[in-house]
């Protein structure tokens, strides 16, 4: 059975939030396994250096990864001085970078004798979670 009454659940799952500054970006048109090639050069270091590798980093995914990690540095700045959260940002590193897959879109390729070929258009969900040294 249950444990307890909907808005009790509800109310100790929020009293559990993860407070870490994150961003997410979803539906990306990258497929999910090129997307990890390029959060996997970033994870575990500073926000300013994982900047300067993504800028440098020619991969599709670079440009996307990199608004992302923006937003996520903007979010940490507005955590630090609407909700009075006690961040430094010029301390954040990147703790947390992941891309699951999102939906597949399927298109057909017309081939000779009248078959036809799937094409298969992957998305994916990237998600960046920064926190403090």
């Amino acid at each position: 059975m249950a444990k307890g009454h909907r808005s009790q659940i509800k109310r100790e799952r929020n009293a559990n939030k993860d407070l870490r500054p994150r961003a997410k970006v979803t539906y990306v048109s990258i497929p999910a396994t090129k997307a990890k090639l390029v959060l996997d050069t970033i994870k575990g270091k500073d926000v300013a250096l994982a900047s300067a590798i993504l800028a440098a980093t020619p991969r599709e995914g670079a440009r996307v990864v990199s608004k992302l990690l923006d937003s996520a540095v903007a979010n940490a700045e507005y955590a630090a001085s609407e909700r009075d959260m006690d961040i430094d940002t010029t301390k954040l590193f990147v703790e947390e970078a992941f891309a699951s897959q999102g939906p597949t879109l399927k298109r057909i390729r017309p081939r000779s004798q009248g078959r036809a070929d799937r094409i298969l258009k992957r998305t994916c969900h990237i998600t960046i979670i920064l926190n403090e040294r």
